[in-house]
C-alpha cells in the first residue's frame, strides 16, 4: 500500500521541524507549506490524503485556504490547528468544511491520532460528516439545521447538551474519544466542569437510545480512557 502524503501548512518554523520528522516516522510522506498561498499550490501539485492547516498565517489565512478548497470541490481531508478554544472557534472549524480542529498548543502525538482517525472516516471526494445536514446510522437520524433526532421516526427530547454531545459523537465515529476531549468539544475549555459532567450527558443519551452500555449499538465505554460512537454514519 502507498504512502498516506500529508501535507503541513503553517507559518511557525518550530512546529514544522518539530512536527514533519514525527509524521514521516509514522511512515507518512510529508511535504510543508509557510503560508496559505504556497499552500494552496501544493494542495494542486503533492495532491495529498491530508492537509493540517493553520488558521492564522500570512498571505491568506488558514480560513480563507479552507472555503477556497471547498468551493473548489476538493474534499480532502483537513486539520485545522486553532489557537482559541471558544465554541465560536469550533463551530466554524466544522461549518466551514474541516473534517476536525486541534487547539494549539498541542502534543504532536495527539495530532498523530487525530490524522490516522480522520484518515480511517475520509472518504475519498465525498464531504466529511462534519458539514453533512443530516446525520444517520441505523434508527437514528439527526437534523442539524433544525437541531431535531428522532429514532425509529419518533423525536426524541434531549438537553441542548446532550445534543451538542451527540452530535460530536456521531461526527467523530469509531474514535475514542477521552472525556476531557468531550468537555473542551462541547463544554468550552473555561468551562466550570469535571469529566462526570460528560458521564451524565452520556447517561441521558443512552436512556433515551434505549442503548444498553453491555452490549451497545451505539455509545461504547472504554474503560478508563472515555467513550466511542460505534455505530455506522452516513451522511443523509
Amino acid at each position: 500500500m502507498d504512502a498516506k502524503r500529508i501535507l503541513l501548512i503553517d507559518d511557525e518554523v518550530d512546529i514544522t521541524a518539530n512536527i514533519e520528522p514525527i509524521l514521516v516516522r509514522s511512515g507518512f510522506v510529508v511535504d510543508c507549506a509557510a503560508d496559505g498561498e504556497a499552500g494552496w499550490q501544493k494542495a494542486t501539485e503533492f495532491s495529498p490524503d491530508l492537509i493540517v492547516l493553520d488558521v492564522l498565517m500570512p498571505r491568506m489565512d488558514g480560513r480563507t485556504l479552507l472555503r477556497k478548497l471547498r468551493e473548489a470541490d476538493n474534499w480532502t481531508p483537513v486539520i485545522l490547528l486553532t489557537q482559541v478554544g471558544g465554541s465560536l472557534e469550533r463551530a466554524l472549524a466544522l461549518q466551514e468544511g474541516a473534517d476536525d480542529y486541534l487547539n494549539k498548543p498541542f502534543d504532536p502525538f495527539e495530532l498523530l491520532a487525530r490524522i490516522h482517525a480522520v484518515l480511517r472516516r475520509a472518504q475519498v471526494g465525498r464531504k466529511p460528516l462534519a458539514v453533512a445536514h443530516t446525520l444517520q446510522c441505523v434508527a437514528l437520524k439527526f437534523n442539524r439545521a433544525s437541531r431535531q433526532v428522532t429514532l425509529n421516526g419518533q423525536p426524541l427530547t434531549l438537553t441542548p447538551k446532550a445534543t451538542h454531545l451527540l452530535e460530536y459523537l456521531m461526527t467523530h465515529p469509531d474514535e475514542m474519544l477521552a472525556r476531557d476531549r468531550l468537555l473542551d468539544a462541547v463544554w468550552g475549555w473555561d468551562y466550570p466542569a469535571g469529566s462526570r459532567t460528560v458521564d451524565t450527558r452520556i447517561a441521558e443519551l443512552r436512556r433515551k437510545l434505549q442503548d444498553d452500555p453491555n452490549n451497545p449499538i451505539y455509545i461504547e465505554t472504554i474503560t478508563g480512557e472515555g467513550y466511542r460512537f460505534v455505530a455506522n454514519v452516513e451522511a443523509a
